[in-house]
């Protein structure tokens, strides 16, 4: 084998393992872009969810009002519990926040139903009642699925090769859960019918 021979034999291995190494790159690139998408679409299944919930309450408290007018703090603390959960401009940890607080408002509204037997009675009352326990078990999945999807983002984030890229490109940031906060001590356990 000449010196020529042996030249064109190491080119083409480097030429072999720079195609490698740029195609490993993309791969671990494109990979670490299609987990933070996911993350970002499961993130707007949860507003979508929210969303429709947020939308049923209005309809809530009006049922409740008419029955229990006297209730008008309850009331109230449900509508200002909604109007902070639906500012859009919270982030995943505020956001998570407010809807907790929503969560446990409701519940109080929700208690009403049976300390007022008219309420409860309510055809349009009981609907509103089961509508809003399919969007909270919605939620539930959507949450679910995100925070799962923000599982999967971290560990490609922190596990090799992933943690070199995103160290070098920067522009994969950790995502935040979307958790819910524990109950209150003092928070009414709902038990739908």
């Amino acid at each position: 084998m000449g010196g020529g021979t042996v030249g064109v034999i190491v080119g083409a291995v480097i030429a072999v393992l720079i195609a490698v190494l740029a195609w490993w790159l993309v791969r671990t690139y494109n990979r670490l872009v299609r987990l933070r998408n996911q993350t970002q679409a499961s993130w707007a299944q949860i507003d979508v969810q929210l969303k429709r919930r947020h939308d049923l309450i209005p309809n809530l408290v009006e049922g409740a009002r008419g029955y229990a007018a006297h209730e008008r703090a309850t009331l109230e603390a449900v509508v200002a519990a909604r109007g902070a959960a639906v500012d859009s401009g919270l982030g995943v940890m505020d956001k998570a926040a407010a809807e907790d607080a929503l969560t446990a408002s409701l519940g109080r509204l929700m208690a009403l139903g049976e300390s007022y037997p008219q309420l409860k009675a309510d055809r349009h009352f009981a609907t509103l009642q089961d509508e809003l326990t399919t969007a909270e078990d919605k939620i539930a999945y959507a949450r679910q699925f995100y925070n799962s999807a923000v599982q999967s983002y971290h560990s490609a984030l922190e596990s090799f090769p992933g943690n070199i890229l995103a160290g070098l490109g920067g522009a994969h940031a950790r995502r935040d859960y979307f958790e819910a906060g524990a109950a209150p001590q003092d928070a009414v356990q709902v038990r739908f019918a």
